[in-house]
């Protein structure tokens, strides 16, 4: 009989009670105790596990095997590294950390101690990008475009990080960016930016941007957008052959986010087979982060960024 893992969840915002479902819905691990930072949220939980103000206390009084960390990005590479310095797996929302650097010293340390670090690219278990790349097998890939639309307002609610751009990152490129990189990558290997126009608000959150990217012998194009109505997220697929393929991620899931319901299930499984076999999807997380700075660069670089009115 396989004997549960334990797994302590770190940030009860929007995206926790995705996981904390595919927690309840498995029988081989187990939620072990919870933290978040306001008070006011741990104390409208109901449930036997205990909860923290403080994720350092969690490590150290429940020593959990894994944990799953969901606080805004900005505090990511700090709690990693508390967990990974005592030996506990991580899974840790995208993007792994705010700069490059700073996922270099977690790939580190995750490395030196041999402890499992996970960033859930929860976008890889969505059953239609699975059926996508069925049907990419053999096929050569012409162009690529993947659109990552929706209106953060609505997405983030009481998580007003997001549009903080020193919080986030950025904004649809430091958040939304490596979810949609790493699509590319999954599906096309390795990639590069050639072309960044990012657009931002008064704040300074980039709101907009439209990204090239090349990938192998296929011409890939990145549609972000923080202020669309709705929802849109899909990719078109244009094969050397004529052909196109299609893969909108959110068909069969009526309602705004709800295909993550699935989506974090497969997450869970891959980290639970990195944690006790070592295998699985998974690379840190590193590929996706450097991307999101190459764009900042470019960007940059050639002028190609301005603010909105």
């Amino acid at each position: 009989m396989t004997v549960p893992l334990r797994i302590g969840v770190v940030g009860l915002g929007v995206i926790s009670r995705f996981y904390l479902a595919a927690l309840r819905g498995s029988a081989t691990l187990r939620l072990s105790a919870v933290c978040d930072r306001d008070p006011a949220v741990l104390a409208a939980r109901t449930g036997s596990v205990p909860v923290y103000t403080d994720h350092l206390r969690l490590l150290d009084e429940v020593r959990p095997d894994a944990v799953v960390v969901t606080v805004p990005n900005d505090a990511h590479a700090r709690v990693c590294a508390d967990a990974l310095e005592r030996g506990v797996a991580v899974c840790v929302e995208k993007p792994l950390a705010l700069e490059t650097e700073q996922g270099v010293s977690l790939a580190r340390l995750a490395a030196r101690g041999d402890v499992p670090l996970f960033t859930a690219f929860h976008r890889r278990y969505n059953h239609a990008v699975g059926r996508l790349r069925a049907g990419l097998a053999g096929a050569r890939v012409e162009k690529l475009t993947v659109r990552y639309l929706e209106r953060i307002e609505e997405h983030a609610g009481a998580d007003t990080w997001y549009l903080d751009a020193r919080r986030c990152g950025g904004g649809c490129v430091a958040d939304n960016g490596p979810n949609a990189f790493d699509l590319v990558e999954s599906l096309l290997g390795p990639a590069e930016v050639v072309s960044a126009r990012i657009t931002r608000d008064a704040a300074g959150t980039d709101r907009r941007a439209d990204i090239g990217l090349r990938a192998g012998a296929a011409s890939v194009r990145v549609l972000l957008d923080w202020s669309y109505p709705g929802e849109r997220k899909d990719i078109e697929v244009l094969l050397a052959d004529g052909r196109t393929l299609y893969a909108d991620m959110l068909t069969g899931h009526p309602g705004f986010k709800n295909s993550l319901w699935h989506e974090y299930v497969g997450v869970l499984r891959a980290f639970e087979e990195r944690v006790r076999n070592g295998a699985g999807d998974g690379d840190g997380g590193l590929p996706a982060l450097r991307l999101v700075e190459d764009v900042y660069r470019l960007a940059a670089a050639t002028g190609k960024e301005k603010e909105t009115v």
